[in-house]
């Protein structure tokens, strides 16, 4: 088995059912803006067991999401402090280029589900 530099399987076809991005300090405003539909943004870290959890697993979730963002919060301290990302995994919505917060949920897929509708009846702001 061959790993990238994330340490994944990279000889492994994923399984994903959503759409995968990998956003940066560079283009994850631009990219977010210009997204429509439901984007789970979740940050991690190559040395958190609970973010190498959910890199293997959110993918095989039935999520009600359009796509899943995915941010390395080791290399991308821009985007982290400007999401005012205190822990790993952090997850948060954003929906047609508006921000609708941070969830707060275990990794099973019912619990994130019902956390991304409690996040869409907020709010939207501005995107941090």
């Amino acid at each position: 088995m061959n790993t990238d530099s994330l340490c994944r399987p990279s000889d492994i076809v994923s399984p994903s059912i959503v759409v995968e991005s990998e956003l940066t300090d560079f283009d994850a405003d631009q990219r977010l803006l210009a997204m429509n539909g439901i984007s789970l943004v979740i940050f991690t870290s190559v040395g958190c067991a609970s973010c190498r959890f959910a890199r293997e697993q959110l993918p095989t979730f039935d999520l009600a999401v359009d796509r899943l963002c995915w941010i390395d919060a080791g290399n991308n301290g821009g985007v982290v402090e400007r999401y005012r990302v205190f822990h790993l995994p952090a997850l948060f919505v954003v929906r047609d280029g508006e921000f609708f917060g941070a969830l707060q949920s275990r990794l099973i897929s019912a619990e994130l589900n019902a956390a991304v509708g409690l996040a869409l009846s907020r709010i939207a702001e501005e995107l941090p």
